[in-house]
């Protein structure tokens, strides 16, 4: 049996979607976003899941990819598989999604929990959270929606500031940003997302939430939506650049990345 990298646990009309590789600062290995695909999945799949909460176990929301383990399926395929039954986890299949999600971050919330954050619904941090999307500092860039999400919530010249630098910034910056949309004291960032998806589970009617979604998603410009079909493909002459090569190394090696422009 596979080690349970993600949890699930149903409150209701509410389903709990935990990130659980606290050792790991929750890392994500191939595995991992397996069975975190198949947990979006049942989420979506299940008329009586109404909302759904995102949260991670331990200290941290997560380090973002382990790139040791998934550097070389990025290297040789240019994507990340989503199994059958599963839902891309960041929302970018060009397919509706119907079922709201609310996700509590805290600690470090690095790259693809960025991205995370941004293809769910409402956004709840812990005063304590701290950001980066550092993909530019490893020879790569955003692949799970940033480049397209953050100028959207955040305006070009906000989103730029961190994305083309990589640069760290906290929960005080992520709101001012619109990237949270909530505040609150370390340690009740949980509870208050699961506070407002039960009260979307308990005041509003499904089927209302569930046009809403469709008619916010409709309003998406098409062109957003071919470039999310590029995210993928493209990061791939990335990947296998010399700079990209190098990228991964001196992550594994731990020590600053010396880029060619190659």
């Amino acid at each position: 049996m596979s080690e349970q990298l993600i949890t699930t646990e149903r409150r209701g009309h509410v389903f709990l979607i935990g990130l659980n590789r606290p050792d790991k600062r929750n890392a994500f290995t191939l595995e991992m976003l397996r069975q975190l695909a198949l947990a979006v999945g049942e989420l979506e799949a299940d008329d009586e899941l109404w909302a759904g909460v995102l949260f991670a176990h331990g200290d941290h929301f997560t380090a973002g990819l382990d790139l040791a383990d998934v550097g070389a399926e990025i290297q040789a395929n240019g994507s990340l598989s989503v199994p059958e039954g599963g839902r891309q986890p960041w929302r970018l299949d060009g397919e509706p999604y119907t079922t709201p999600l609310v996700t509590a971050v805290q600690g470090w919330c690095i790259t693809l929990g960025i991205e995370l954050l941004l293809a769910s619904d409402i956004r709840v941090a812990a005063a304590d959270t701290r950001f980066t999307q550092l993909e530019v500092q490893r020879g790569i860039y955003p692949f799970g929606g940033a480049t397209i999400r953050m100028p959207r919530e955040a305006g070009w010249g906000n989103a730029m500031r961190w994305l083309l630098t990589g640069d760290q910034f906290d929960a005080q910056e992520a709101y001012r940003l619109g990237l949270v949309q909530e505040v609150v004291e370390p340690g009740r960032q949980v509870e208050r997302a699961i506070e407002l998806a039960e009260r979307i589970a308990t005041v509003a009617a499904p089927l209302g939430v569930r046009a809403t979604l469709a008619s916010a998603s409709a309003a998406i410009p098409y062109a957003e939506r071919e470039a999310a079909n590029r995210l993928q493909p493209d990061v791939l002459p990335l990947m296998r650049s010399e700079d990209g090569a190098e990228g991964l190394t001196s992550f594994l090696e731990r020590r600053a990345a010396r880029f060619t422009g190659r």
